[in-house]
This record gives structure tokens, C-alpha cells and sequence, in this order.
């Protein structure tokens, strides 16, 4: 299957002022230069581009393109590849694709020319699912995570860990051949130590994924009160735009509305809900019972009061009610520039509220709003330990790293306890393995099947 040539359209669908058509395969350069006319491209060298016609078998010009060549093994997917220019059209290049279908080329699969690549060496597994994540990204800080795994930081740091982990577990295994002989060729305290390390970065990356989740996903974020404590205001303002409606009347907003703002490069899924209270009528109830369906779905809740009728004990007893973390909470005490005498240290509790998540604002005025924005960043990025280091996004990732930690748990079991070698040699295979899944030493036909069937045709 890995050996027919393949061909798709490797731009999105629609129309563009150019198309781009991708043939790879051992065939790819030789069926392309049948229709090609302008250059020999079997004659010509790789990394080279050519300008000519594309003609059919009835000798009808189908477009005027430029073809580029790369030889394998210099290509990305260590193939012969032809990526030929054309106008975007999408009935020329329709006509351009059924063409080489017609001469016995195969329609790629979704993601299969990334397979091609994983399979021939050219990128690993994490590296190939990287370029799936660099193609989604909707923001700077997915894009560096993307490119940062692409280029193979993540993979290097997993290979060298399992490297290590396979000499300990054929040392140990080794010994076993001169059981009666009580040699040692892995030295227990070595091996502690070893393991000791690796289980300290494993942790980090596993850590790291709650962070490389939200910047991969979003940061929900609820803007939830009472009603008329101007949160449509708030979204307003946060958005910089009219997005909600602003009224004084209580209830206006009856449904969750739905924004992402992006801050420094953190996309926050910003939700504006109904206000909090005892509903007037039943499409009301059903908004104040999605607001607090909304809030236990949430990693971030923005509570607004209005200073004019929120006593600090009306507060705590509304806080108390919703049952959030102070960690995930930021209360805004709003509308200010009305009641600007307002006390706000005495709407300080510890047990409810950070005291530097309470914030003073105008939402009309967008007093504060800045610092709103800030504070939602320091909340996501709270954990400095994790500026700068290798950041886990990937859910498959996450789970091949949470049993590597379990099965070297098992490994510091066993060495403490005294555990026959050949079963601690098979928990650090255990852990092995499972790093291995990462990179993609270990693997299925399944789990790739899985993976690049998400990729879009093309890539």
C-alpha cells in the first residue's frame, strides 16, 4: 500500500488564486512528466522548479503550472514528490487530479503523505502529530508548542530517557544468565538515582500538560453575577467590541454567549451567562440553570458585583453558593466610578477570595480592564516553573506519560523491597515501552490509523 504513488490537493478547499496538487510515490516524477510539457522533469535534478503546460490525453491544455521536484531521499516524505502550482480553480484542479488517477495514481488518504514520512524515517511520531497541531494552531503560543515539538526538542528528551532505561533493563536481564554465579551487572544505587530523574522530568511533562492543554484548547472562562452587575458590558469591553446587548433592565441576557479573546497569546473562551437569580419565568430558569452548569465546566470564573447594592457579606454568601476555588476565581468589584469611596479591603475573605484576585473596574469605561486581562494571563501561567520548558498538548502523550510514572514507581518499589530482578527488568520494559508509544518505536497499525486519519487529505 506504501509503495503506489498517492496524489492529493494539498490547499483548502475553495477558490484561490493558486492550488497546489501533491504526487508522491515512485512513479510520482515519471506520470507527472508524461502530461508536463515545458521540461523533461525525469531528466531534471531535485529541488528545482519548472515552469510548463499540463495537458490531457486528448492534448487539451488543462492549466499553465509550475511544477517543483524533490528526489527522495530529500523530500518530506523521503519519496519522489512533485507539487505542481496551479490556478485555483477548483474544476482545473479537479481535472488535473482525476487525470493521474486515470493513469493509475491512488487518491491519498487523510494524513497519509505525514505517514509516509513517519514510516520512512523521515519524522517521528510525536514530530508527525506536531504537524497536524502547527496546521490547527490559532495562536502564537500553540504555534511555538507545535514547532517546538515538530522539531524534535520533546522526542530527543523521550528518546534519551528510554535509551537509558533499555541498558538498565539488559544489565538486569543479563544478570539473570549468572544467577548463580551473584553477579551484579546494574548497580542498584545507579539505577535509583536514574530512575529518580527520569520520574522528576516525567512529572514536569505531566504537569506541563494542564498548561498546553488550555493554550491548545482555550481557557473557559465564565463571566458569571447577579443581574445588571454588567458583565455584557465586561465581555464588551474585555472583546473591545458590541458583542453582547447592554440593557438595565435585569434578564436581558437569557443564553450563554460565547467569545475567545486572546491574551498574549492565550485564547480565553470567553462565556457570558444569565444572571444569577431567582428566575421570573421558565426560559429564564433555564439560562440561570446553564450559567451554573457553565461555572462547574469552567477553569476560570469572573464574578461581578455592582458596589451600589452588594454588601461584602452578600458577596461571601453568593461565593459560598457557587462553591468555587479561589485559585480559579477573580471578583469584579464593578461600576466604581459610581461609588468610588467604595472600601474594598472589606470585601476581603481568604477562605473565598485571593486577595489579589478582587479587582475595582468600570466596565462602561473600561477602568481596569487591562488589568483584568493580566490577571486572567497570571492565572493560567501561575506556575512559572513551566516558562520555557517542554510543554505537553497532546492527550496521547499525557496518558503514555502517566503509566511511564506508574511503572517506575514500580520500579522504586521493587528496589526497596528487594523484588526479584526479572520483575523490576520488566517494569523498566514496562516504562520503556511506554515512552516508546511517544515516539512511536512502539506502535500499531491501529494507532496509526487513528492518528493521521484526523489530518487533513494533502498533508
Amino acid at each position: 500500500m506504501h509503495s503506489d504513488t498517492i496524489i492529493a490537493i494539498a490547499t483548502g478547499p475553495g477558490q484561490g488564486a493558486i492550488g497546489v496538487i501533491r504526487l508522491s510515490g515512485p512513479k510520482a516524477i515519471s506520470i507527472c512528466d508524461e502530461f508536463f510539457f515545458g521540461r523533461n522533469l525525469v531528466k531534471a535534478e531535485g529541488n528545482t522548479v519548472h515552469y510548463g503546460k499540463i495537458k490531457n490525453e486528448d492534448d487539451e491544455i488543462l492549466d499553465e503550472c509550475l511544477a517543483t521536484l524533490f528526489r527522495a531521499p530529500r523530500s518530506y516524505t523521503k519519496e519522489d514528490i512533485v507539487e505542481l502550482s496551479c490556478h485555483g480553480s477548483p474544476f482545473i484542479l479537479s481535472e488535473i487530479v482525476q487525470l493521474f488517477i486515470r493513469q493509475g495514481v491512488r487518491q491519498a488518504q487523510p494524513g497519509e503523505f505525514t505517514m509516509r514520512a513517519f514510516l520512512n524515517g523521515q519524522l517521528d511520531l510525536a514530530q508527525a502529530e506536531a504537524v497536524s497541531d502547527l496546521i490547527a494552531s490559532e495562536n502564537k503560543a500553540a504555534h511555538s508548542i507545535a514547532m517546538q515539538q515538530m522539531r524534535g526538542g520533546f522526542s530527543d528528551q523521550i528518546k534519551d530517557l528510554r535509551e537509558q532505561l533499555i541498558h538498565f533493563a539488559s544489565m538486569i536481564e543479563l544478570e539473570l544468565d549468572f544467577g548463580e554465579e551473584d553477579v551484579e551487572f546494574a548497580n542498584r544505587n545507579d539505577l535509583t538515582e536514574l530512575v529518580g530523574k527520569i520520574q522528576r522530568l516525567v512529572l514536569e511533562l505531566l504537569h506541563s500538560f494542564k498548561l498546553g492543554n488550555v493554550i491548545k484548547n482555550g481557557v473557559t472562562t465564565v463571566i458569571a453575577g447577579k443581574p445588571n452587575a454588567g458583565k455584557s458590558t465586561l465581555l464588551n469591553a474585555l472583546l473591545n467590541e458590541e458583542r453582547a446587548i447592554v440593557s438595565n433592565i435585569p434578564g436581558t441576557t437569557r443564553d450563554t454567549i460565547e467569545e475567545v479573546l486572546n491574551v498574549k497569546g492565550i485564547p480565553f473562551r470567553l462565556v457570558d451567562t444569565a444572571g444569577i437569580r431567582e428566575a421570573t419565568d421558565t426560559i429564564e430558569a433555564i439560562g440561570v440553570t446553564r450559567t451554573k452548569e457553565k461555572i462547574e465546566q469552567s477553569s476560570i470564573v469572573i464574578y461581578l458585583i455592582d458596589t451600589s447594592n452588594t454588601s461584602p457579606n452578600m458577596l461571601w454568601q453568593e461565593l459560598s453558593e457557587l462553591n468555587v476555588h479561589p485559585d480559579q476565581l477573580v471578583v469584579i468589584l464593578n461600576k466604581m466610578d459610581l461609588n468610588p469611596y467604595t472600601d474594598i479591603a472589606s470585601y476581603q475573605k481568604e477562605t473565598l477570595i485571593k486577595s489579589d484576585h478582587i479587582i475595582s473596574a468600570s466596565a462602561l469605561n473600561k477602568m481596569n480592564v487591562p488589568y483584568i486581562k493580566d490577571k486572567l494571563y497570571e492565572l493560567v501561567l501561575a506556575d512559572q516553573s513551566l516558562q520555557g520548558q517542554t510543554v505537553v498538548s497532546n492527550h496521547r502523550h499525557y496518558d503514555a506519560l502517566f503509566h511511564t510514572n506508574e511503572a517506575l514507581d514500580r520500579v522504586v518499589i521493587g528496589i526497596n523491597d528487594g523484588v526479584s530482578s526479572d520483575f523490576i527488568a520488566m517494569d523498566i520494559r514496562s516504562a520503556s515501552h511506554h515512552l516508546g508509544e511517544i515516539t512511536g518505536d512502539i506502535s500499531t497499525d491501529d494507532l496509526l490509523e487513528k492518528i493521521f486519519s484526523s489530518f487533513c487529505i494533502g498533508k
